[in-house]
């Protein structure tokens, strides 16, 4: 068996980002840039208010101005202000010519078509959003590998990108192998509820992916049909059971008559001893195990990072940090360890240690303790690293 860290290089090494294409935003979200984002336009394009209020030529002893004009956000008016001129102006309106400052209006008097101000903080400049004050014509707004959520969306958008250059997605397919898993209300005996496919149905829709799901039953004919067709039509195959060394557990052999290249099999970690990884050309076979715990702590730590990164992420493996841990632990055996923990305050909590067929503990979970191989000891307030789950 080899090292995580080993199995995530060898992985890592095979993955290569996706054909670039240009996609409107709405296709855009959780998807990552190909290239860097320049601005095509300063932001802001004009000096504009920030505040609803009065916009003038800021003098330190001008106390009075004449309201010659309103300016609503998305209209200007035909003609710049005299020294002792002021328009009423609204959020987002444009500056006209001859005013540098806004007063809120809050702080405003009326009179006879005149205005004063009560505002002694106010200096040349108060309340105005300067031409090319976030970004100049030409900036970088986004960098080549952005993770592309609402705000990195809403950002492209205020600077006029429409269409955002992103790798293509890739095609999925989960195949669910065993002639134990029943979807029926009531199972006849022996029988199990399947629900590899649905977690992992729900965990690539996380990420904005969509995946064809097929199940294959432990017969040799079966397996050969089934994975044909999904290594055919799909760029990433995620199988669950039978990469095991049982006389039912058919994946790795069944691959390799189909020209899949083994990477590895087998890694010296807890839950997930048995993984396999592979590829058949350009494509990617994930061999999971069956149990549910040990497909969910596999998908966050090796499938997720590297659909990541066949999109272009900059940082595919999930966010990391040391943190103290709560309590002493003790570990048994040589492999390494992915716990469920709980991160609250600065600080990390092991939640139970559950079998590798059990899920409660990571429904609670908002984080992974890694525990690397020969770890044996952790003394409580010792730093462990901590690994962020998505979306938690």
């Amino acid at each position: 068996m080899i090292t995580v860290e080993e199995a995530k290089r060898l992985m890592m090494a095979e993955a290569s980002p996706r054909a670039v294409v240009e996609v409107p935003f709405g296709k855009a979200i959780q998807r990552f840039l190909s290239r860097d984002v320049l601005a095509p336009f300063d932001h802001p394009l004009f000096d504009n208010s920030a505040v609803d209020g009065y916009a003038f030529a800021f003098g330190e002893q001008k106390r009075k101005w004449s309201v010659v004009g309103e300016i609503p956000a998305g209209e200007v008016i035909d003609r710049g202000l005299k020294a002792d001129e002021c328009v009423r102006i609204f959020t987002g309106a444009m500056l006209p010519d001859g005013a540098d400052t806004v007063v809120m209006q809050e702080y405003v008097r009326h009179g006879n078509g005149m205005i004063s101000h009560s505002d002694d903080r106010l200096r040349q400049g108060g309340n105005v959003r300067l031409k090319g004050e976030q970004f100049g014509k030409g900036d970088t707004v986004l960098a080549q590998g952005t993770w592309l959520g609402p705000e990195a969306i809403g950002l492209l958008m205020s600077v006029g990108i429409s269409r955002i250059p992103v790798h293509s997605a890739p095609r999925i397919a989960v195949v669910v192998t065993g002639s134990e898993f029943t979807s029926t209300e009531h199972p006849r005996q022996g029988h199990i509820f399947s629900s590899n496919d649905a977690m992992l149905v729900a965990a690539l829709a996380g990420m904005d992916l969509q995946c064809t799901v097929f199940h294959a039953p432990d017969e040799d004919e079966a397996l050969h049909r089934v994975f044909r067709s999904a290594i055919t039509d799909h760029d990433v195959v995620i199988t669950t059971g039978g990469v095991s060394v049982g006389d039912h557990d058919r994946v790795r052999f069944t691959l390799e008559d189909l020209g899949t290249r083994i990477v590895f099999h087998g890694v010296a970690q807890k839950p997930g001893k048995p993984m396999l990884f592979g590829r058949s050309d350009e494509k990617a076979v994930f061999g999971l195990p069956g149990n549910p715990r040990a497909v969910m702590v596999l998908f966050w730590e090796y499938v997720l990072p590297y659909l990541r990164a066949l999109q272009g992420s900059s940082m595919p493996f999930l966010e990391r940090e040391d943190l103290p841990i709560t309590g002493p632990v003790d570990l048994k055996g040589d492999r390494a360890e992915f716990r469920a923990a709980l991160v609250r305050g600065g600080e990390v909590t092991l939640l139970r240690d559950e079998g590798s067929h059990m899920l409660a503990s990571l429904v609670r979970a908002n984080a992974l303790v890694y525990l690397s191989q020969g770890t044996h000891e952790v003394r409580s307030g010792e730093r462990v690293e901590v690994h962020y789950l998505p979306g938690r």
